[in-house]
């Protein structure tokens, strides 16, 4: 069986429908996939149709944009209660945050003599909910100012480049902590992946556990083979779940093919027993996985 837990469409920055997400899910060979898109689960209907009628299991997630210790942590929350009026008031909250920095992100393009503004981004983004850096990104590339998203993350838009500007990001154990009341388990994604740092380290995930937490993403492509280790080592230890994804945006990230890394299905078991005991916890309706 082949699952891969972390993917995104066009309800926040991938390139795909979600519908065209589930189906090439589907065309990939994978029987399990999750959506998990960036502070929304605008995509969940959408996918689940699709899920539903092409017989592939659906995962139904979101990917959170959190803060722990002064770094940026994304933490990967499945099967919550979406409509769990705390969680989406602290999503609101989030999304209005990176709606808030995209003006001041344009004005320092601008001050670099590149000729963007607001309606370059919109016809790159559409009608998503959750428009953010990929999005500017893409204006980039559409106005020819860089060939793809890596280089335009490189040279512009990465912390400490010129153009980056900082936004809200919920903390990260007050989150945990919402995802469990709605329902829901969490995953870290990606956790060293993103600033090259061997941390958290296995103290903190140890309290991150406690408060909570229940998984970690090894097997991602941002980690190498040595990282995957220690990781691995740490989730035993600590009697966390282990998964692995493709953190999939379509041709919005090149080198994360659908299925590129994938999750055990023991550990998928594990992950969704868990869920099951939240959700009878919390006393709220909550997603199932669809199909399969």
């Amino acid at each position: 069986m082949r699952i891969d837990l972390h993917t995104h469409s066009r309800a926040s920055d991938g390139t795909q429908a979600p519908e065209e997400l589930v189906r090439a899910a589907g065309a990939a060979g994978l029987d399990v996939v999750a959506i998990t898109d960036h502070d929304t689960a605008d995509g969940w209907a959408e996918a689940a149709a699709a899920a539903s009628e092409i017989g592939i299991g659906l995962v139904r997630g979101m990917e959170i944009s959190t803060r722990h210790e002064g770094h940026g942590v994304h933490l990967l929350a499945y099967l919550p209660d979406p409509t769990y009026e705390p969680l989406v008031a602290e999503l609101d909250r989030i999304l209005e945050g990176r709606s808030a920095r995209l003006p001041a992100m344009l004005a320092r393009l601008r001050e670099l003599g590149i000729d963007i503004d607001d309606e370059d981004v919109r016809r790159v983004a559409g009608d998503t909910v959750s428009t953010g850096r990929p999005h500017v990104a893409d204006a980039l590339v559409d106005l020819g100012v860089v060939g793809d998203r890596t280089e335009a993350f490189r040279r512009f838009l990465s912390a400490g480049r010129p153009a980056y500007a900082n936004r809200y990001a919920a903390p990260l154990e007050k989150m945990l902590r919402l995802v469990g009341e709605a329902g829901g388990v969490s995953v870290i994604a990606h956790p060293w992946g993103r600033h090259g740092r061997q941390e958290p380290g296995e103290a903190s995930l140890a309290a991150l556990a406690d408060a909570g937490l229940s998984g970690l993403e090894v097997d991602h492509q941002d980690h190498d083979a040595e990282a995957r280790e220690l990781l691995r080592g740490m989730a035993r230890n600590l009697d966390l779940v282990v998964t692995g994804s493709s953190d999939h945006h379509g041709t919005g990230k090149v080198d994360h093919e659908l299925g590129c890394n994938t999750t055990a299905p023991e550990e998928l078991d594990r992950l969704l027993d868990l869920a099951a005991r939240a959700a009878a916890r919390s006393g709220r309706t909550t997603p199932t996985v669809v199909g399969g």
